[in-house]
């Protein structure tokens, strides 16, 4: 007798886990998890911060993914995490792939997440959560970007479904939060002017630093003035004792956005600046 009942696909499931702090004078790493398509990988660093890469062995999300990173960076400690390549959400079937984030800075500690973009398929179904933590004197650098379809390889993402979900607290008060949805239709929404102008690439940058006013200005200045055609915008908040800096910023395509990202992390990441593994 022949079973001729569907198989179940297989899904991705991946989680990592990496925890470092203060030892000896510089950043180290203290413990380290990782399993299922999950894997972190470390960068020889002559000082601080110490620097993690993390892989998505599966090469890619669709329906029905699960993939989480938690890192904790200790009291004193620096550390900066980017990713091997583009994250790519492909079409769902059914369900949503689903992206956690969580990121725990103790006193005086320091994170710079930067990972690089997320290239979301036509009908894709995606949603992406940041949660962060910070202890009261901690500082971090904060970016999410995002590329609907690659003009280059002439795809376009009409149709699908995108949810952004961020969460900041400092000092257990909750200081930043936002939710970025648009859907099905997105290639319609995105041509409104309210929304991205017809824009294909967007990015948002946070920065929680008691320096982040002085770098108000340099950065509009990177990002471009939007009366005189740039696209995107950025603001500066006093959050207690430190501040927020604030940059949004939209494109026609992933090159012309990391154009501008480049000398933005660069400048808003202190002498940190770039991770090796970005490139135009």
């Amino acid at each position: 007798m022949i079973d001729d009942t569907p198989l179940a696909a297989q899904r991705v499931a991946g989680r990592g886990r990496l925890f470092c702090g203060k030892s000896g004078g510089r950043t180290r790493l203290q413990r380290l998890y990782q399993d299922g398509s999950a894997k972190i990988r470390m960068p020889a660093v002559q000082g601080d911060p110490l620097e993690a890469v993390l892989i998505n062995t599966a090469g890619g999300l669709t329906g029905g993914d699960r993939l989480g990173w938690a890192i904790e960076v200790g009291e004193g400690a620096s550390a900066s995490i980017t990713t091997q390549a583009c994250e790519k959400v492909y079409r769902a079937a059914s369900d949503r792939a689903e992206t956690t984030v969580s990121l725990d800075v103790g006193a005086g500690g320091r994170i710079a997440w930067l990972p690089q973009e997320t290239i979301v398929f036509d009908r894709a179904a995606f949603a992406r959560t940041l949660d962060v933590k910070l202890a009261g004197s901690a500082e971090a650098l904060l970016l999410e970007a995002t590329l609907f379809g690659r003009l280059a390889m002439g795809e376009q993402t009409i149709q699908g479904n995108f949810h952004d979900r961020w969460r900041v607290y400092q000092d257990g008060r909750l200081i930043h939060a936002e939710d970025f949805r648009i859907g099905p239709d997105i290639a319609a929404r995105l041509r409104r002017r309210a929304v991205a102008g017809g824009a294909r690439a967007i990015a948002t940058m946070l920065l929680v630093s008691p320096r982040a006013e002085t770098l108000l200005e340099p950065a509009r200045a990177i990002i471009g003035d939007p009366i005189i055609g740039g696209w995107g915008g950025a603001s500066f908040w006093s959050v207690g004792q430190s501040g927020k800096l604030l940059a949004r910023l939209t494109a026609g395509d992933g090159y012309h956005l990391r154009k501008r990202l480049v000398p933005l992390v660069e400048l808003l990441n202190g002498r940190a600046g770039l991770p090796k593994l970005w490139s135009l």
